[in-house]
């Protein structure tokens, strides 16, 4: 059998991409509770991600969006890491800025508890992906591209994005806002 350095450096990417959906699962959660969803993307649905970054970056007349879509096109697979909505249920917490869940709640504000597990399950992702020497960064822009496309379901309230590529030269440095 003859695999080309292609072939190994696509499934090396692939196996990379699944075992860090499973890092962002293993990742220490808030109060112990997992709300953490992933998925990878690769094929079209990459691209439609990639349009609908793009798509965000005109919209907003931002060009880091625009960027970001094309670093998201270049990139061999998407890794989405993104955190369920819940409360947790923390009496006196405090943590949102309101005085509990339901008084967070009634605010309409985000529990601070996801977006913390959402950092730390990102970051660990990241971190072996680095470990695995698969290039990679983690974008928001990418992740609310994905919001955009409900890529993760309508229960998912904050996504990151992190694409991977494998390369004689990281395609995520040297990248100028368009």
């Amino acid at each position: 059998m003859y695999y080309s350095s292609a072939e190994c450096e696509e499934k090396a990417l692939l196996d990379a991409a699944f075992a860090l959906c499973a890092a962002a699962r293993t990742a220490p959660k808030g109060r112990g509770r997992d709300f953490i969803l992933t998925a990878v993307v690769t094929g079209e649905e990459k691209e439609a991600l990639a349009r609908a970054t793009e798509r965000l970056g005109e919209r907003y007349d931002a060009p880091i969006f625009l960027r970001d879509g094309g670093s998201i096109r270049k990139s061999g697979a998407v890794v989405l890491i993104g955190v369920a909505r819940n409360r947790r249920g923390q009496k006196h917490c405090g943590m949102c800025g309101r005085e509990d869940c339901a008084a967070a709640e009634k605010a309409g504000c985000r529990c601070a508890f996801n977006d913390l597990d959402l950092g730390v399950a990102s970051g660990s992702a990241a971190a072996l992906a680095a470990d695995l020497r698969i290039d990679n960064r983690i974008m928001y822009t990418g992740g609310l591209g994905a919001m955009e496309l409900g890529l993760l379901g309508e229960g998912a309230e904050n996504i990151m994005a992190l694409p991977l590529s494998v390369g004689g030269k990281n395609i995520f440095f040297d990248r100028a806002a368009k």
